[in-house]
């Protein structure tokens, strides 16, 4: 699978399969969401910048990190599916909003927020 849309297709199928969506309220699925990204800061916790940065160099490390971001991904899916957004779309909107508040000349080297700019 190479595209969003056979991972979309391949999870609601999964989903369906298991008679899970009765339990995929949109509410159950940003709860769910929040939970696993967590999980994925849990991975960081008590760790320095350079521990954290080593991360993807361990196997074990790495996979886990895999794992945590495929959880986000998937329950991410799930909620623009009930909701009805189109990720790509939804994303290249958003760029396209940051681009405006951020602009080069004025951000470059900056990691102010936009309105203190």
């Amino acid at each position: 699978m190479n595209s969003i849309e056979a991972v979309r297709e391949a999870l609601l199928r999964f989903r369906d399969e298991r008679n899970w969506q009765q339990f995929h309220s949109l509410r159950n699925l940003i709860v769910s969401l929040n939970l696993e990204a967590g999980e994925l800061l849990e991975l960081t916790q008590w760790k320095s910048d350079a521990e954290i940065d080593a991360l993807p160099a361990d196997p074990a490390s790495r996979e886990a990190l895999a794992d945590e971001c495929a959880d986000v991904f998937l329950y991410l899916l799930l909620v623009a599916d009930t909701a009805g957004i189109d990720l790509l779309d939804a994303a290249q909107r958003k760029l396209a909003k940051n681009a405006e508040k951020y602009p080069v000349e004025k951000c470059y080297g900056r990691s102010d927020k936009y309105h203190r700019l």
